[in-house]
C-alpha cells in the first residue's frame, strides 16, 4: 500500500491491487477510510467519516489532484 502523501491526520494511498480500476485514492484516519476517483475528482465511498470531513478531504484531493494522478501513473504504469 504505497503512501502518496500525508497531511494533517490523513494518509493518502493506493492499494497495489487497484490497477484494474480507474485512477483513485484511498484516505485513512485512524479506523476511517474513504475512496475518491481522481479525474474527475468524485467521492466513491466512506466508512466512518462525517459528511463534513468527506467534503474537507475532497478539497484536499482537488488541491493535490495533479500529484495524485502523477503518483498513480508512476506506480501503476511505471
Amino acid at each position: 500500500m504505497p503512501t502518496v502523501f500525508r497531511t494533517g491526520p490523513y494518509r493518502f494511498f493506493f492499494y497495489a491491487g487497484d490497477r484494474d480500476e480507474p485512477p483513485h485514492v484511498h484516505v485513512e484516519r485512524q479506523n476511517f477510510e474513504a475512496k475518491f476517483w481522481i479525474d474527475p475528482v468524485r467521492f466513491a465511498r466512506s466508512h466512518g467519516f462525517s459528511p463534513n470531513e468527506v467534503n474537507r478531504i475532497e478539497e484536499l484531493i482537488i488541491e493535490h489532484q495533479h500529484k495524485l494522478q502523477a503518483s498513480w501513473d508512476e506506480f501503476f504504469n511505471g
